[in-house]
């Protein structure tokens, strides 16, 4: 019986290693390795929007979510868009950058640190993130940073069983002629724009080929997700921000000017102004993330490389 558990527990371990990047982590408890003295914090870190309604029910809901769920942990948020805080002090409202969020986290004592952001690829703002965290890892004992929403193979594959069942169900139980999804993200000219590719890829593969994928400033285009629609025989359209908050891009390109063009192609066009931050599935994809960056250490690639040499892993 004892063997059996340890085995299903490896099992376990391996798995949930695999779904959050494919065996690039290792066990590590971040908490249980703290000595006397030591503090950890939890870092919360938005892109920000100054709509305060879309705030409320997204950057607002997952910080009370990530509050709740780890009480143990000092929280903190921070914002990276330097337009947007600078748009919100105009207001009298304070928001930090990461790195000024995490010296002041310093300054209060705090040792180790796990810093969630609430981005949806790993693309530039990710990259802006990490730099931000080389910055300040030289006053901290450890940084751990979690992965943005879509980053392993299984996100993507719960992403889209989280949008079919709240989207697609509901909506062909009620009309006869079906009705079309597009998901518009913000896009990115990096390569991890395909993620998006990948998205709109595996919703049809799981038989959701009424689900398309647009994005702003990337890839899928307008012009190619307008080509699916037509090629789908699409009549009704519904657009859906694929961002964690349905601020200005929602308001303004999607449910403006994506809209207009839509309609001038003849279909009939409605907007559903919901950021995926007030999902509650997706809400805890993030709290699953934390959890698991608090268990688990990235490994570094040269550390695995010298694995390699020494015969201790295979490729």
């Amino acid at each position: 019986m004892k063997n059996l558990f340890v085995f299903l527990f490896l099992c376990n371990f391996l798995l949930l290693c695999h779904a959050h990047g494919g065996g690039n982590y290792e066990h590590s408890d971040m908490l249980a390795s703290m000595k006397p003295g030591d503090k950890a914090a939890l870092l919360m870190v938005h892109f920000g929007t100054t709509h305060d309604d879309t705030r409320a029910l997204t950057i607002d809901a997952i910080n009370a979510k990530a509050q709740a769920a780890f009480p143990e942990l000092k929280f903190q948020e921070a914002y990276t868009s330097r337009i947007i805080i600078r748009r919100l002090k105009e207001r009298g409202i304070t928001k930090l950058t990461p790195l000024d969020a995490m010296l002041k986290l310093r300054s209060e004592g705090y040792t180790h640190l796990i810093v969630q952001s609430t981005n949806i690829i790993d693309g530039v703002e990710m990259e802006s993130l990490r730099r931000d965290v080389e910055n300040a890892l030289p006053f901290f004992k450890e940084i751990r940073v979690g992965t943005p929403l879509l980053y392993s193979i299984e996100d993507a594959e719960k992403v889209a069983s989280i949008l079919g069942n709240r989207y697609n169900a509901p909506a062909q139980s009620k009309k006869a002629t079906k009705e079309h999804f597009v998901l518009v993200g913000h896009g990115t000219y990096t390569p991890s724009t395909a993620i998006y590719s990948q998205m709109d890829y595996m919703l049809k593969a799981g038989g959701l080929t009424n689900f398309h994928v647009g994005t702003i400033e990337g890839y899928p285009t307008f012009d190619t997700m307008l080509a699916q629609l037509k090629a789908g025989k699409a009549k009704r359209v519904t657009l859906i921000p694929f961002m964690f908050v349905a601020g200005d891009h929602a308001k303004n390109d999607i449910a403006g000017e994506w809209k207009e063009m839509l309609e001038k192609e003849g279909f009939t066009v409605s907007a559903q102004l919901e950021g995926l931050g007030q999902i509650p599935e997706i809400q805890e994809i993030f709290i699953d993330h934390i959890r698991f960056g608090l268990k688990h250490r990235m490994l570094d690639i040269m550390t695995k490389k010298a694995a390699y040499a020494a015969g201790k892993d295979t490729e």
